[in-house]
């Protein structure tokens, strides 16, 4: 159960996927005096002030140059890290003759060309 501003214990609610994450954070009487003032004035909730402000802010986020580098610097880390693990998957379950170097083989030529 969660308990909404009202104080009045309700079950959590669901998204599309039948999931939420509660969040539990801490605000000084004054911001909170203010955020209550604002969603009662907006005829709104303190959650759904919140939730607003969040998605403004990851809006934001996505086209903050700084964090993009950093978004791009951790797929890097991301792309390293699977190659390793997948290079030590094949070597950890690689049969003899999977490790010997495959010998090339020239293609026949059929003799027909394309369009004949």
């Amino acid at each position: 159960m969660t308990a909404p501003e009202d104080g009045i214990s309700r079950p959590p609610t669901t998204n599309g996927n039948g999931a939420v994450k509660t969040l539990a954070i801490r605000l000084e009487p004054d911001v909170h005096a203010q955020l209550s003032l604002i969603a009662q004035l907006r005829g709104s909730t303190i959650t759904d002030e919140i939730k607003n402000a969040l998605a403004a802010h990851m809006e934001a986020a996505k086209h903050a140059d700084d964090l993009m580098a950093r978004a791009d610097e951790a797929l890097a880390d991301i792309e390293r890290d699977a190659a390793a693990r997948r290079d030590a998957l094949s070597t950890l379950f690689a049969t003899p003759e999977s490790t010997k170097p495959r010998p090339r083989t020239a293609r026949k030529d059929t003799g027909s060309s394309p369009g004949t």
